[in-house]
């Protein structure tokens, strides 16, 4: 093994990885089209089911390059049928961006804006499904990476098949972290990128969803080439590869990924994120930050905090710190407030939380910002 600096990524991801996962990507060169590949491409993608407990009968993982936006975009424009509309439930950033790619598309959509520290109004869901036939798809992100709330999935989900609509959800930054069971969850299709629960690297994204539904979906308008679902779940189902050149040494990472996931096992992974979640929270506590979402709505993965009203205060000056130091922050992502994000994903533990606030507290001290920091009345 390569000695390989280690720094621990508290950004909402990429994240922290594994040294046996990076060297994973060191391989011979291979042509993606041998069958060799193809092969280890179905592998990976039957993997993907399991991480959501999916029947491979009733679903199926397709495989695309990009980040988790493509996604995104895919399964907005793939799957909505002529003459019918997306209903957005948008409490946030990743929300927003849906709403912004039904937009470009000129996707007949309902943009059902809620604030962003707030859990969406269900009966007001209902209300715009039974107001609206027309309805065919609703969509709505798990987890806000921008506040960190989690949303209600199970329940917009039961909302969306009651009223005849497939249901789409953002689980980016929830997949492989968070425990997810697509029926239980009444989930029609859900999507990550490898970089983030997988704790494996950027480039390869996948959604997870209804073959039923994808084979309808050859008949709706095709509004995109690229980033048509069916084109891409026909080329596999044909071929066993991608219609275009997959990221071959990120696929690798990603198949070594999986096996550290089922090795470390579902519970004892999200047991480990809800320790780091833990000790973020007590370093925060125990320096005076306050958060942006109310605890019991939090995910468990991402803390939005606020920033301390100090003269001294500077984002900047405080992440060039902790990242000198091989500790990275994120500015938050509220149009509304300032503030800044700790995340628990990667493959970190709470020793690592409780180093990383010994070197926040130096950050502090020697940019003269008070602690515990302070906050005007409101």
């Amino acid at each position: 093994m390569m000695n390989i600096k280690r720094n621990v990524l508290l950004n909402p991801g990429p994240s922290t990885t594994t040294d046996t996962v990076k060297m994973a990507q060191v391989v011979p060169d291979i042509c993606p089209r041998e069958q060799e590949f193809a092969g280890m491409m179905k592998g990976l993608r039957e993997d993907l089911l399991k991480v959501v407990h999916a029947s491979p009968e009733k679903y199926t993982s397709v495989l695309f390059c990009g980040s988790g936006t493509i996604n995104i975009d895919i399964c907005l424009n793939s799957l909505l049928p002529e003459g019918k509309k997306v209903l957005i439930v948008n409490n946030g950033a990743y929300s927003a961006r849906a709403v912004e790619i039904c937009r470009y598309y000129g996707l007949p959509h309902i943009d059902l804006a809620f604030p962003v520290d707030e859990l969406p109004d269900l009966a007001l869901v209902e209300k715009t499904l039974k107001e609206n036939p027309d309805i065919a798809l609703v969509h709505t992100t798990h987890n806000e990476t921008g506040t960190g709330i989690l949303n209600p999935i199970r329940e917009i989900g039961a909302l969306a098949h009651k009223y005849g609509a497939v249901f789409t959800v953002d689980t980016t930054s929830t997949l492989a972290m968070r425990p997810i069971n697509i029926e239980d969850d009444n989930i029609d299709f859900c999507m990550a990128s490898a970089q983030k629960g997988l704790m494996a690297m950027t480039g390869l994204s996948f959604i997870i969803g209804n073959r039923t539904v994808i084979e309808a979906s050859k008949e709706y308008p095709k509004r995109s080439y690229y980033c048509n679902l069916y084109l891409q779940y026909e080329f596999f189902e044909k071929t066993g590869e991608m219609h275009f050149t997959p990221p071959v040494q990120t696929i690798y990472a990603a198949m070594q990924a999986l096996k550290e996931y089922f090795a470390e096992g579902e519970e004892e992974k999200w047991a480990r994120h809800t320790r780091v979640f833990e000790a973020i929270h007590a370093g925060l506590d125990e320096l005076g930050f306050k958060d942006v979402i109310k605890r019991e709505w939090q995910s468990g993965l991402v803390v939005s905090v606020i920033y301390p009203d100090d003269k001294n205060w500077s984002f900047e000056k405080i992440h060039d710190y902790c990242y000198e130091r091989g500790f990275t922050i994120y500015p938050g992502k509220i149009s509304t407030s300032d503030t800044f994000r700790l995340c628990a994903l990667g493959a970190i533990d709470e020793k690592d939380i409780k180093d990383f606030f010994i070197v926040l507290k130096e950050a502090l001290k020697a940019n003269n910002v008070q602690i515990p920091v302070q906050y005007k009345e409101a």
